[in-house]
Parts: C-alpha cells; sequence; structure tokens
C-alpha cells in the first residue's frame, strides 16, 4: 500500500511540472521608478505614409475661394442617379509612391513629410494665388494601431486624435494577463523593413524608446511566458494524459495487492 501511495505522489509531482509560479518582480510594472531616468527624449511627431487617408480641410474668409478645395464625397444610387445618404468630406489616399491627388494643384507629395510640413506645403501652394492666408486642418482618418498576443482583448483600435502611447495601448486591450511577458514588442515599417522595439514595461526606461509613441499601422505584441506556453501544451493533450494516468494507477493497484 506504501508503494502504492509513493507512486500516486509521484505521479501528481509531475503532474505539477506543468504549472508555474510567477513572481511578482516578473509582473510588476515600472520597479525601477525611484532610479534617477533623463526626461523623455522622443517627441510625438506622425509622419504620412503611403496608404493613409488624410481628411485636409482648407478654410479662409473667402468661403467661395475655398470652395474647390473641400469637395465633398457623394455616394450616388445607380437607378436614379441622386445623392444617397450624407455627403462627407474627401479624404485623400496616399499612393505607394507617397503622392495625393488634390484638387486644382494637381499631384503633391506628401509621404515623409509631417503635418506641419504639408499644411506649410500647402500655404506656399494655395496662397496667394488661389486664397489669402488660408488655414488647413489635416488629419489620418484611418490611423490605427493593433494589439495581439497575451492581452484580456486583443484586436485593432482606430485612433480618432493619432496620439497614442504603448502604455494606452495596452490599457485599451485590457491589459496583460498575468501569464504575459513584461518585455512586449512593437513592429513598425520603416523605409519597406519591419523594425522589431522591445520594451521593458518594468523599466521607466520605456519612455525614452523611439517605440513610446506609437506610429499608424504598429503592431504591439505579448509573448505568452513559458508557463503559459507549457500549459496551453498540456491543456491539448490534458484528457489524454488524465486516462493514462488513471489507467497506471488502477493497474500499479492491482500489481501491488
Amino acid at each position: 500500500m506504501l508503494k502504492v501511495k509513493s507512486l500516486i505522489v509521484l505521479l501528481i509531482v509531475l503532474s505539477c511540472t506543468f504549472i508555474s509560479c510567477v513572481s511578482k518582480k516578473e509582473v510588476v510594472y515600472f520597479q525601477d521608478e525611484n532610479k534617477k531616468h533623463s526626461l523623455i527624449e522622443n517627441s510625438f511627431k506622425t509622419t504620412i505614409k503611403p496608404n493613409d487617408l488624410l481628411q485636409i480641410t482648407v478654410s479662409a474668409l473667402d468661403i467661395e475661394a475655398a470652395k474647390p478645395f473641400n469637395l465633398p464625397a457623394a455616394t450616388f444610387a445607380t437607378t436614379t442617379n441622386s445623392v444617397v445618404g450624407t455627403p462627407q468630406q474627401q479624404s485623400y489616399l496616399v499612393d505607394s509612391e507617397g503622392f495625393i491627388e488634390f484638387p486644382l494643384l494637381g499631384k503633391l507629395k506628401v509621404g515623409g513629410f509631417t503635418r506641419q510640413e504639408i499644411i506649410k506645403l500647402l500655404n506656399n501652394k494655395l496662397s496667394p494665388d488661389y486664397i489669402k492666408n488660408p488655414t488647413i486642418n489635416i488629419r489620418i482618418s484611418n490611423f490605427s494601431i493593433t494589439v495581439l498576443g497575451d492581452v484580456k482583448t486583443p484586436g485593432r483600435f482606430i485612433i480618432p486624435n493619432e496620439r497614442i502611447t504603448i502604455l494606452e495601448a495596452i490599457g485599451l486591450a485590457g491589459d496583460l494577463n498575468i501569464s504575459g511577458v513584461r518585455t512586449v514588442q512593437v513592429k513598425r515599417e520603416e523605409n519597406n523593413q519591419i523594425i522589431t522595439y522591445k520594451l521593458d514595461l518594468k523599466s521607466n526606461s520605456i519612455f525614452t524608446s523611439p517605440a513610446y509613441y506609437l506610429q499608424q499601422n504598429d503592431v504591439v505584441y505579448v509573448e505568452p511566458n513559458k508557463a503559459r506556453s507549457q500549459s496551453a501544451s498540456f491543456n491539448q493533450n490534458s484528457g489524454l494524459f488524465i486516462s493514462a494516468a488513471g489507467l497506471l494507477i488502477s493497474i500499479i493497484t492491482l500489481i501491488v495487492r
């Protein structure tokens, strides 16, 4: 009987190898809070990229002069040729070479430019020949980021104000699960290459990372820790494992009787 108990204990111990404890040190954010750190060295700056949809609004005291540069985008019914729904402001798709087609001005290179650089470009093109002292507003209507991996609600998120930090993105996804590795990855396309940034959420050093402020189409990935990965593998075969363990215990019990 003693042998049976010993074998059962051994099986339980082997089963426990699939379970690991997560220490506080592995999950707590900003553990070096009391250490001295430099101020945030990066700054929020959006650079226009191919496939961005730009909403460009031109306003001026002379409303009629500004109208040609604020074309509405309307949907027409095929049978009656009448407008369906409420016309929306025209958006301009940045092509693969970084150009947009703008009313009257034609093809304009905007890819790789910041918002302020495009505003300056349009001001120079419009004033004074078309409009005196125009006011120009530009926003990216399809600015989005994606959060994947070991978080509570992974998905793609539209960011209306175009400003989001890595911490805000994690907040949108409901925070990391307890099993998520605290060093997260940010995948970013730069110069036709995918660049990977690694940010350690346990350290304040993330505030000086070039990926602290996310850019449009960035992908944040949270890797599951080793215990979660092992658990996932174990769960796929847990039924078979339990059945085999039960059968083995029954056989051992019969043998030692």
